[in-house]
């Protein structure tokens, strides 16, 4: 079998694959842990285990998984107002949730959220993390919210400009970092597609700072990894009965599970291969959460950036996310003095600069496309991520789905026609007649003239529900006072009731 997959050429094309994808998530796990106000270190661990054992057992072979952007606000806000110690337990218990969505088959449920919601949650995450690393781009300590670090940041800039906090050759660090991976990405040779910009850039920053001696803050990665791990204590453990610790484990996972999902499902349109398995990959998800969650280290998901690399390298099975697992240990274990020696401000420039390309306002018009309300929906979600926080941004935006959904299934076209008999009216109803039509379908009964038999037709009606038809009712007693009359085969219309209960 060994045998087979190498002579196919397989494991050249994996192992090229792998250290792609390991020159892309090297700076990115370090650089997300810093935005999620850990140390380096638990961003590497958490890629690691991505890697070598979500890899392994993964339901898609070529996604990568591994700390994401998308949680590093959830993360930032979680250590912030509880400490370091909750956050094992948190991700432990967001595990297990996965563990068990995955193994009773709800993964392919994650899909069903609207990917204006999706697109939306991904630039609000975009702005936060910009927001954010903007104050780290200088050195700086970042607010709580990302209003409070958009109010706060003329004057961080000023600070840093008069030497009172902060600093400016820390943004000059950072300002060349994102002009480099601009450049790249503009200027690369085909010959060189493989090589990562954000690898590019903390290379040639790094090795100017060290030469010139330049005075930044720098990386803090242990000697020994091992010395990083933090297991859960029983204390820790019991405070998950606190109800704000069991909304944040759920929170994670329904995160962590929407983000994996559907990074899958764009990987899959991305090459030929074998398709995935929604619920294995859930599963596999919540058991590397588990291990990250009993190691101290941050949340994982599948992240479309390392998996697009993957996939784009030319990467075959599930061995190239394997060993890219094993070379960020190699590396973690036996190089941490170079880690050592990046710049913080240079990881804040990657971060700002995927943040900038995670807010793609060329969506707004894919998205209105599908009709003008989806537009409206990916600008809600994202203001309201802003302007509050991840979960709750999210919550208003798969409301406005819903709602969105209720307006397009409830649409009624009412028409007065004239009838053969004389005096007599023709109401026509086209649709589903709900509580959202009742105004309009108001407004027609009242146009109707006195003395007038009004008869309704409702061969065309799909449904109609108890506000339409106490409207109905209602104008039907009233009707004599006008001298008006309306005739309706009242058992037609109920079974337009009936016949979506039995539906249901």
């Amino acid at each position: 079998m060994i045998r087979g997959y190498v002579s196919q050429g397989l494991f050249g094309r994996d192992l090229l694959g792998s250290i792609v994808v390991f020159l892309v998530a090297l700076p990115l796990c370090m650089g997300i842990a810093i935005a999620s106000g850990m140390p380096p270190a638990a961003g590497l661990i958490t890629g690691i285990v991505g890697g070598v054992v979500v890899g392994a057992i993964a339901g898609s072979p070529l996604q990568v998984s591994g700390p994401a952007a998308g949680l590093a606000v959830l993360v930032f806000e979680l250590v912030r107002e509880y400490g370091v110690a909750a956050l094992g337990p948190v991700v432990l218990l967001a595990g297990l949730i996965q563990v068990l969505a995955g193994l009773g088959r709800v993964g392919v449920w994650f899909r069903m959220v609207s990917p204006a919601v999706v697109a939306g949650m991904l630039s609000g995450i975009g702005i936060l993390i910009v927001a954010s690393q903007l104050h780290v781009l200088m050195d700086a300590i970042p607010k709580a919210r990302g209003l409070e670090n958009f109010a706060a940041l003329p004057g961080a800039t000023m600070d840093a400009i008069s030497g009172e906090g902060g600093s400016m050759a820390a943004l000059a660090v950072g300002v060349v970092t994102m002009a480099i991976m601009l450049g790249w990405d503009k200027l690369r040779p085909q010959s060189l597609r493989f090589v990562p910009g954000a690898l590019l850039a903390v290379v040639v920053v790094t090795a100017t700072v060290q030469w010139f001696g330049v005075g930044v803050k720098k990386v803090d990665v242990p000697s020994n990894l091992f010395a990083a791990v933090s297991l859960p204590t029983w204390d820790s453990l019991a405070a998950l009965s606190q109800p704000s610790l069991l909304v944040a484990a759920l929170t994670f996972a329904l995160i962590a599970s929407a983000e994996t999902l559907l990074s899958a499902a764009a990987v899959d349109r991305m090459h030929n291969g074998a398709r995935t398995q929604y619920d294995r990959e859930l599963t596999a998800q919540g058991v590397g959460n588990v291990l990250c969650g009993m190691l101290g280290a941050l949340p994982m998901t599948g992240v479309i950036v390392r998996s697009a690399a993957n996939v784009q390298a030319g990467s075959a099975t599930r061995m190239a996310t394997i060993l890219h697992g094993g070379w960020l240990l190699v590396f973690a274990m036996l190089l941490p003095w170079l880690m050592r020696m990046t710049p913080i401000a240079c990881l804040a420039g990657i971060l700002v600069y995927t943040g900038i390309k995670m807010v793609n306002i060329r969506q707004i018009n894919s998205l209105a496309a599908y009709g003008r309300g989806t537009a409206l929906i990916y600008l809600v979600t994202t203001l309201a991520i802003v302007a509050t926080d991840l979960l709750t941004g999210v919550l208003i935006g798969f409301a406005m789905s819903l709602l969105r959904l209720a307006v397009q299934s409830s649409r009624l076209q009412v028409d007065l026609g004239k009838h053969d008999e004389p005096g007599t009216v023709l109401l026509q109803l086209d649709g589903s007649a709900t509580f959202l039509k009742v105004p309009a379908l108001a407004r027609t009964l009242e146009r109707v003239p006195p003395n007038t038999r009004l008869m309704l037709e409702v061969d065309r009606l799909n449904h109609v529900d108890q506000a339409c038809l106490e409207l109905l009712a209602d104008w039907g007693r009233n009707a004599p006072t006008r001298g008006c009359e309306l005739v309706v085969d009242w058992n037609a219309l109920h079974r337009r009731v009936e016949g979506l209960r039995k539906a249901a």
